[in-house]
């Protein structure tokens, strides 16, 4: 093996030997950067655990790093953290999500990691979200040495459940910002102290040669071979290895844990909190748990072949969280721990509760949802109060009261309940929709409803009308013609209290989340007899009381970095006159300081959704986002900016880098897209 540097940071009463810097050589002669853990000698040789994220193992994870694999060395594990190609110090471009090079790095490295005097040629991968994704991805090819994953806050379907599209929708809240990140992320150079000394004339070629994501995202508005490569649901039976799947009720990408569940022929268990889109040893809203001893019972089950207990759990536990008001809950939600043996349960129950209709029962202590013919005008500002789809656990990102959007959506609402009902599943709606033109959306929005009034929201979902048959081929409306659709929400779980009503909330427009309609358009909500609410009912259980308990999150092991706190917030105005209202959203986070080398990085980002009611074109998403960092007299900055915008018959985008070294502007390109709309 080569170092950078032969370095070896030992803290006292640290109980591993961290290697700061360590090459990976692949067959191409591609070099990936790594961070690795070692075990104490006498635990030598010792299984793998490889997380592999392009978020720079040198300061923009370092310290989330630290708070997950040192306690893996500790537990006896070598623990790395390899940068992808194209990011970080590692070598090469990185030319889009999940691509077919980087998966197949990813078995190389597995390979590799086998190979070394200090792993015992056994490798387990765990990841969030990104890690989380590849994690599934790469065990779906079968390298021989990755005998378990811990995939986290991700997902089994690239189109249908990311931050791109759902329901066919575009997801204007994320697509965009997401894209002007990972923009920014890959225009970071490299440390020179660690690549030598043509790190300049790389993160040139980097900066120049990357593409732009988002305009490859655009292009494909359904769900084509795009999408389906690295998707595992389109083969479950191809991924072999065990696997743990964890999810947060706050986070969008939960509904994969029980896909996961029922859908994988392996080894499979499901742990659900309450948290958002962050590790649970580190979630907001709490409670968070020792999610590092959960991990390393699953390791030590599969990759030491130890009867660690991991197999005795049941097959999905999760939090049932209970009415809190909305805020208030930011640091811990309300609920407690219960737990299915198997999933699909036997035991929940779909329970219909009818919007209208005579065909749909309803449950006990309810009288059917009241329906009348409701007119959805399109063009609506409705919305602003659904906080971010993808949440990480700042008050900027959660939602807000929804009394405001109810009160401009069509509703049904129960009376209140006589008892209490608790829902774990997937919720979905049925109604009977027509529409004046070919193109149309449907929101949807699960509350539950406070005996004062007050309305929390349960979960969400969206429906491009275009879609209701399949995301594959979309088929325009006919104007006028009634269709029946179902618009599934997101996975949940929640408590409904007696004495609470459960409200279902509809509209055509839902901004910043959906991307409005390509014209104005009416949407008629017609009452059937299939139109209703269909709720996972599951009944209440004495073994629930007798769960084993989680233990809570250690603190994290000793390491020299230092990060200061950061800012986030959310701001929301209204122009009365022009009817034009603007949500910004501002995430500042802090400085990070690697006190071993004096590296340091800041990273800023502003989002702003602007949409004038009434005008469906003038929506247009605006991000900016600053990176900078150095050590000693070096110093850069990367700055981009980005905007996104549509008529009736194409999105724009135009993307922006700027790049300094020191006070010297060395790089800045402008690009633009036109891309046509298909049915979005």
């Amino acid at each position: 093996m080569t170092f950078v540097r032969e370095e070896f940071f030992t803290l006292p009463d640290a109980p591993s030997n961290l290697l700061r810097h360590l090459w990976i050589p692949l067959a191409d002669g591609t070099r990936l950067a790594a961070r690795v853990w070692l075990p104490a000698a006498g635990s030598r040789p010792a299984p793998a655990v490889l997380e592999y994220i392009p978020y720079r193992k040198n300061d923009a994870t370092a310290a989330r790093d630290n708070s997950l694999h040192a306690r893996f060395a500790e537990a006896g594990y070598a623990a790395v953290r390899v940068d992808l190609r194209g990011s970080g110090d590692s070598d090469g471009l990185m030319l889009d999500e999940y691509a077919q090079q980087e998966l197949a790095d990813g078995v190389e490295v597995i390979d590799w990691l086998a190979r070394q005097p200090w792993c015992d040629g056994n490798v387990g991968m765990i990841g969030k979200s990104w890690g989380g994704f590849n994690g599934l991805q790469i065990a779906a090819l079968r390298p021989a040495a990755l005998k378990a994953v811990v995939t986290v806050c991700s997902t089994d379907d690239r189109y249908a459940d990311d931050v791109h599209y759902t329901g066919g929708s575009l997801i204007a809240s994320e697509m965009l910002p997401w894209a002007s990140t990972m923009l920014a992320y890959n225009a970071r150079p490299a440390d020179p102290a660690v690549v030598g000394d043509d790190w300049r004339e790389q993160w040139l070629r980097r900066m120049a040669d990357t593409p732009v994501y988002v305009e490859e995202w655009l292009r494909h508005q359904a769900r084509d071979a795009y999408w389906k490569h690295g998707s595992v649901c389109e083969d479950f039976g191809a991924i072999q290895a065990p696997v743990l799947a964890v999810g947060g009720w706050y986070d969008p990408y939960c509904g994969a844990v029980l896909r996961l569940l029922e859908g994988l022929d392996v080894p499979v268990r499901g742990l659900v909190g309450p948290w958002a889109h962050t590790y649970p040893h580190q979630a907001e809203p709490g409670p968070a748990i020792d999610f590092h001893a959960e991990v390393v019972r699953w390791f030590d089950q599969f990759l030491r072949g130890r009867d660690s207990g991991a197999l005795d759990d049941p097959a999905l536990r999760v939090w049932m969280p209970e009415w809190a008001v909305p805020g208030s809950d930011r640091d811990v939600r309300p609920g407690r721990w219960v737990a299915e043996e198997s999933w699909p349960s036997p035991r929940i129950e779909r329970r219909a509760y009818a919007l209208g209709g005579e065909s749909a029962g309803t449950a006990a202590g309810s009288d059917p949802l009241r329906a009348r013919a409701a007119h959805l005008d399109s063009t609506r500002m409705i919305g602003t109060a659904g906080g971010s789809w993808l949440q990480f656990g700042d008050a900027a990102g959660q939602f807000g009261p929804q009394g405001g959007d109810d009160g401009l959506s069509h509703t049904f609402t129960t009376v209140p309940l006589d008892e209490s009902a608790e829902i774990l599943g997937v919720p979905t709606v049925t109604l009977r929709v027509s529409a004046d033109g070919p193109d149309a959306q449907l929101a949807v929005r699960l509350n539950d409803v406070a005996p004062d009034g007050s309305s929390r929201l349960v979960t969400r979902g969206l429906l491009n009308l275009t879609h209701r048959d399949g995301h594959e081929v979309p088929q325009a409306l006919e104007p006028g013609r009634a269709y029946d659709v179902t618009v599934p929400l997101v996975a949940t779980a929640h408590s409904f209290a007696p004495g609470h009503r459960i409200r279902v909330a509809v509209s055509a427009s839902y901004w910043p989340l959906a991307w409005p309609s390509p014209r104005p358009v009416t949407v008629t909500l017609h009452p059937a007899p299939s139109a209703a609410l269909h709720l996972p009912v599951r009944p209440a259980s004495a073994d629930d009381a007798k769960l084993r308990p989680y233990g809570v999150p250690l603190p994290d092991l000793p390491a020299p970095l230092r990060q200061s706190p950061g800012v986030t917030g959310r701001r929301v105005e209204h122009d009365p006159v022009s009817g034009t209202t603007a949500v910004t959203l501002r995430v500042d986070d802090g400085e990070f300081t690697d006190l071993a080398d004096g590296a340091w990085r800041r990273t800023d980002s502003v989002d702003r959704f602007t949409l004038t009611e009434g005008d469906p074109h003038s929506a247009l998403v605006q991000c900016e986002r600053t990176e900078e960092g150095g050590r000693g007299d070096w110093s850069w900055k990367v700055v981009t900016v980005s905007h996104m915008s549509a008529d009736a018959e194409a999105f724009t985008v135009t993307n922006t880098i700027t790049a300094h070294e020191g006070d010297d502007r060395v790089y800045h390109r402008t690009t633009e897209a036109v891309i046509p709309r298909r049915g979005v």
